[in-house]
């Protein structure tokens, strides 16, 4: 066994961890098991590509003349995606498949988490109590951060492999941390977990920010008090066995609902509607394509198709004229550069619109010869998609293609408005515009440049009225009244001026007009506020946009929970 280079021990097991070349190691392995009736265990195949259909046909050779005790095991990591699946349809068909699914509800990652410990480890620690809070609440954080990817974007901007190695690991440093020290050194532990052993898989810096909160919430000296809840209905547990901390979460856990992760219950809904919306859309795209559906379903696809674009067409206005906007403004202000800036850009979009429809409806006439772009261009606007080619020069959206169109014609008409004469609308559609940050940076240099103050020195500070849109005749002095804002994961209450819970069933309210306008850094107040982000599009992440300060009462790190943000779009 040793020359072989795998291990080989009593039971008549040969263990080979494939990859580097192991795969020679590997047949030998299997070629002596097969004759002395051994196990054989293959970890890591999906290392090992080009390796997989030799070892399908091993295998095939080996079962018609082995020993009747040889059995192979083999392991292999998830494919990330139906087009990753590499291993051979014959393995998998003469094979006994084993899933190792990943717990689903906050019960099942708890006692998952707290599996990966024994009486032993809570009685290692001469600072035993301290150890034993500490570590409980650690398997509740980690419960934690690993299901809450299931509520999607709101959860976590990214979706990150967070493991049981980054909690056994915490586990350690608690350990070693509390045998070197007398007193608990919060803020170090809080750094080291949330920074390092979970905070090495975050690459965001509002997912940086939920994780150290969450510690912040969960580590603190309140848990010595026996003042901690880790949950509305779930204290923190005190001193118990091994045993006692298991029949606590099934005695005390509360029923599984958002509130354990700190959202609100309409999280669920907003993930399971848009988990029903992909699924539909999948079946939608199931739909048989081609001429074997007979030529009345061909007949009646493409029909729907022509008149689906003629109407598009005729619907779609001419482009913007570049040439007379540019002698018609006297002064290139920086809201009249933005501006200018946004028709160029509707320009590109509404000329590759208009391009591919008219070309698509000659390859439907059969004066054109049908090319791959026109085919896809034709399947998307019959599943009602927003066609790839468009996507490419458009802005971030999560329509489909009817809202998505009808989205278009009012973001054409608000330009068409604001280049009229050039002044800056009363209250601006922040959302309508492909880049709002150069609106957002536009509101600075122009109060720069009236006030004499220094650019850098400079941020923005957002008011929230009470008014809506029609209540506005004008833009004010300085700065700029924006409106189409939307908030996920709380409700702006207008009467109090402050960030409250939503309500049931309202997952995105509409927010008043906001006051938009720049003051110097220095004289910016950060108490009693919330840092909350501005996104274009509830998928979040790549779609941030800024950071407004909103007033709350409560404690800005239940906003941080909930994934409270502002979105542009909904």
């Amino acid at each position: 066994g040793k020359k072989l280079g795998y291990t080989f021990n009593n039971r008549n097991l040969h263990n080979v961890s494939l990859g580097q070349g192991q795969e020679v190691v590997a047949e030998q392995a299997l070629d002596l098991a097969a004759k002395e009736g051994h196990w054989v265990i293959l970890q890591n195949i999906h290392l090992v590509a080009k390796w997989l259909s030799a070892l399908e046909k091993k295998l095939e050779q080996l079962s018609e003349s082995s020993h009747q005790d040889f059995r192979v095991f083999i392991s292999a990591e998830p494919a990330p995606s139906p087009e990753s699946h590499i291993i051979p349809q014959g393995i998998l068909e003469n094979s006994i498949k084993i899933t190792n699914e990943a717990p689903t509800g906050m019960q099942a990652n708890l006692h998952r988490a707290l599996d990966n410990f024994s009486q032993d480890t809570l009685e290692m620690c001469t600072q035993e109590k301290e150890f034993r809070s500490i570590l409980f609440a650690l398997c509740y954080f980690h419960a934690v951060v690993a299901e809450r990817r299931r509520f999607g974007p709101q959860g976590w901007n990214c979706p990150y492999p967070f493991t049981t190695g980054d909690l056994t690991i915490s586990a350690n440093v608690l350990y070693n941390y509390l045998q070197a020290s007398p007193k608990v050194p919060y803020d170090d532990l809080r750094y080291l977990i949330g920074e390092i052993m979970y905070g090495g898989h975050i690459t965001d810096d509002w997912d940086r920010r939920l994780c150290k909160t969450y510690l912040e919430e969960f580590i603190k000296p309140e848990m010595l008090e026996g003042e901690l809840l880790l949950a509305p209905g779930f204290p923190l547990p005190g001193n118990m066995d091994y045993n006692g901390y298991h029949q606590y979460i099934d005695d005390v856990l509360p029923p599984e609902s958002p509130h354990l992760y700190g959202l609100h219950p309409n999280a669920e809904i907003g993930f399971l509607t848009q988990s029903s919306e992909k699924l539909l859309h999948t079946v939608l795209e199931l739909q048989p394509r081609d001429s074997g559906t007979g030529e009345g379903g061909v007949g009646t696809r493409e029909e729907t198709v022509k008149a689906l674009l003629e109407e598009l067409l005729e619907k779609l206005g001419d482009e913007f004229n570049m040439a007379e906007l540019m002698a018609k403004v006297e002064e290139r202000t920086p809201y009249a550069v933005v501006a200018l800036q946004e028709c160029e850009r509707m320009n590109v979009l509404t000329r590759e619109i208009r391009r591919s429809l008219l070309e698509l409806e000659l390859g439907l006439k059969g004066e054109l010869t049908m090319t791959s772009d026109m085919e896809n261009l034709l399947n998307s606007l019959f599943l009602n998609m927003v066609p790839e080619s468009w996507v490419r020069r458009s802005y971030p959206s999560t329509a489909s293609l009817g809202p998505w169109f009808g989205n278009l014609l009012a973001r054409i008409t608000e330009l068409e408005a604001w280049t009229g004469d050039f002044a800056l609308p009363s209250t601006v559609w922040l959302g309508g515009l492909f880049n709002p940050q150069s609106m957002l940076t536009a509101i600075m240099q122009s109060t720069a440049r009236k006030n004499k103050w220094p650019l850098d020195k400079m941020t923005l500070q957002c008011d929230v009225t009470k008014k809506s849109r029609e209540d506005f005749a004008g833009p004010p002095r300085e700065g700029a009244y924006v409106h189409g804002l939307f908030m996920e994961g709380a409700r702006w209450d207008a009467q109090a001026g402050l960030i409250a819970d939503s309500r049931l069933q309202e997952l995105t309210p509409a927010m008043p007009v906001v006051f938009i306008r720049a003051i110097p850094a220095d004289k910016q107040d950060t108490r009693a506020m919330y840092p909350c982000p501005l996104y274009k599009t509830r998928q979040r992440g790549p779609t941030y946009v800024w950071t407004f300060n909103l007033k709350t009462k409560d404690n800005p790190s239940k906003w941080v929970l909930a994934g409270v943000a502002l979105l542009l779009q909904v």
